[in-house]
């Protein structure tokens, strides 16, 4: 019997992949799992209704915890695309792990997704997939099916989705963002209303503070009360949700080639990845922190790529590793406007002295002010000189 384990959701595009990998692929079982990754109840409910409809042995597996800890890595790494806090593209390796783990499981020769051949879902499935010894399909890419051929084949077939109609939007959800695509937000001129958000609400002129706690990089507190992750994650959504804070209406550069419109939610990630970049602003040398910043967008690319077991970030995560030995302490956050603005950062590393900085103190340690002299002849001297010498040569001209 050959069997093959298919990327499930419930969904229009995974449900008619499950008629057509028997029918044209000719296996004789599929094997749904869908890969818990902190999507809504509701997302599981359907994907189980519709597993029983088919008769699919279906499979769900909870990854949230392995997920979280790709979060909080990422938070160590800054890590944004184009402006954004990544999410869908480090739950992707996740969640593709998990169903290879569950392929492996079941003796499966194949693993499948539903994704078209247009979107960076397929690279990053297939990154994980590829490096094991089982066949990968891609129905709905290998097919070139349409949303269109979908509705009908499902109606002609009758299988429990609802005339292939997933809603307005396209939605993705998970612990980390929330993504919004698809109908009217094709158009890069079209202006969202508030019904296409789910996790924030529209900035107000209320305004909250709260203090955030770091250890080695890692965000481990809120007002002083010790959170794992996950919790930590789902508390920030909510309370920097009511003010608005993690929207972004972008146009992005998919790897393909194509710039699409994106809107994302990320009110959690938002206030971290600003929180921790404050605390390192405090306790890395100006060096340390140009540097990190190019390793950082390096960390985000591949992170965007789905490649997070590159041998590049390896050695990427050992610079960050070092860095954020130091990168322990508090930030105060304050919530106002559809900001997360930093108000306040303290730490026992940082490079900092008040006495040195102060407008009230004459000296810096041993340095004396007037010290600075011979240094602020010297800056410019070139640039001086380079001038004199262009005034003489249009004299002589």
């Amino acid at each position: 019997m050959t069997r093959v384990a298919l990327a499930f959701s419930g969904g229009l595009d995974t449900t008619v992949c499950v008629p057509l990998l028997e029918e044209e692929w000719g296996y004789d079982e599929v094997v749904g799992v869908t890969v818990d990754v902190g999507q809504p109840a509701e997302e599981f409910a359907e994907a189980e209704e519709t597993a029983a409809a088919l008769d699919l042995e279906h499979h769900v597996v909870d990854a949230t915890e392995e997920f979280a800890a790709m979060c909080m890595e990422s938070v160590r790494a800054n890590a944004t695309y184009q402006g954004y806090p990544l999410g869908t593209a480090l739950a992707r390796p996740v969640i593709a792990e998990a169903i290879l783990d569950v392929a492996k499981e079941r003796n499966c020769d194949a693993v499948a997704h539903g994704c078209t051949g247009k979107g960076n879902d397929q690279l990053r499935f297939e990154a994980v997939w590829r490096a094991s010894d089982l066949e990968v399909i891609a129905p709905v890419r290998e097919l070139g099916l349409t949303r269109e051929w979908e509705i009908e084949y499902a109606a002609e077939k009758e299988l429990p989705v609802e005339g292939g109609n997933e809603g307005v939007w396209s939605i993705d959800t998970n612990l980390w963002s929330r993504s919004i695509e698809g109908g009217d937000l094709e158009q890069p001129g079209y202006v969202p209303g508030e019904e296409i958000y789910d996790w924030t609400r529209a900035p107000a002129g209320d305004a909250e503070e709260i203090e955030l706690t770091f250890e080695n990089g890692y965000p481990v507190a809120v007002d002083g009360e010790g959170m794992a992750p996950i919790a930590l994650i789902d508390h920030l959504n909510e309370v920097a949700g009511k003010y608005g804070v993690g929207r972004t209406d972008m146009m992005e550069d998919r790897m393909l080639g194509l710039k699409v419109r994106e809107n994302y939610e990320h009110p959690a990630a938002t206030t971290l990845l600003n929180a921790h970049e404050t605390l390192e602003s405090l306790v890395l040398t100006k060096e340390e922190r140009d540097f990190k910043r190019l390793v950082d967008d390096e960390w985000s690319q591949k992170g965007y790529e789905g490649l997070v077991d590159a041998p590049l970030m390896e050695a990427l995560e050992g610079f960050i590793e070092a860095t954020q030995t130091r990168v322990t302490g508090t930030v105060t956050i304050r919530f106002e406007g559809g900001q997360a603005r930093p108000v306040g950062r303290d730490s026992e590393y940082a490079v900092y002295d008040e006495s040195f900085a102060s407008f009230n103190t004459e000296d810096v340690g041993d340095i004396t002010q007037a010290d600075a002299t011979g240094v602020a002849k010297y800056h410019g001297f070139q640039e001086r000189l380079a001038a004199t010498v262009l005034a003489k040569a249009k004299e002589e001209e």
